[in-house]
């Protein structure tokens, strides 16, 4: 069965250039792409020579809601059902980065996953199990699916957990989990929960994740160190 071919709003390079760098942003549930483009825009001081794109996720939701789309169905919503559908729609997101990556004439170290929810579980799932490590990995109000299924991953991506204290969406213990995971896992991982955010990203989000990319990007192994704010 072919995979859908993902669209979403783009942002060239704020340097004029050609890109050098790709920052590919994945929505939440209900969203799309246009919901999480302006972090390219809040990020393109930071990231001059970085290209940005939000794809639109590759199903509708089964109601109408103005446009939103779903990376994967939610009725259940428990870890199995997080763990089968991030696995389902991860061919469909890989075929994706690759064919970006090819667009640009970029490598995997020219490359970070950002995701938000829904997205977050996408970039954790996907980014951590691709053969050529992307430079960074940023997940935000976000959980880790299939914590049990991280005895293959080898990957050299470093990871950026962000969440709200006040999170009603997805509780706030999904990022102490997620972190305690990953560490176990041997993966590089920073966590920060910020001291009365809900289920969103704000400006200490936005400033956290500009400079754990740069610094990704800088040298490929910087990240910095977790807290609470």
């Amino acid at each position: 069965m072919p995979h859908p071919n993902l669209t979403g709003p783009r942002l060239d390079p704020a340097s004029g250039g050609r890109a050098r760098q790709l920052v590919i942003i994945l929505h939440g549930y209900g969203a799309n792409g246009a919901d999480l483009i302006d972090l390219g825009r809040a990020w393109a001081g930071t990231l001059p020579e970085a290209a940005f794109v939000a794809p639109n996720a590759p199903e509708s939701l089964p109601f109408e809601a103005f446009g939103g789309r779903q990376w994967f169905a939610l009725s259940e919503r428990d870890m199995r059902e997080y763990t089968l559908g991030a696995e389902a729609a991860r061919p469909v997101l890989d075929a994706f980065i690759d064919q970006e990556l090819a667009r640009h004439d970029l490598t995997a170290a020219d490359l970070a996953l950002v995701g938000f929810s829904q997205g977050a579980m996408m970039a954790l799932h996907t980014g951590l199990r691709r053969a050529q490590s992307p430079a960074a990995i940023l997940g935000y109000s976000g959980l880790l699916p299939g914590p049990d299924t991280l005895g293959h991953i080898h990957t050299s991506s470093p990871v950026l957990l962000v969440h709200g204290a006040a999170d009603d969406v997805v509780p706030a213990y999904h990022l102490g989990a997620a972190e305690t995971a990953l560490r176990t896992a041997g993966v590089r991982v920073s966590a920060h929960e910020l001291s009365g955010l809900g289920h969103g990203i704000d400006e200490r989000g936005m400033m956290l994740g500009g400079r754990f990319l740069a610094e990704c990007f800088a040298d490929g192994s910087v990240i910095g160190g977790g807290g609470h704010g």
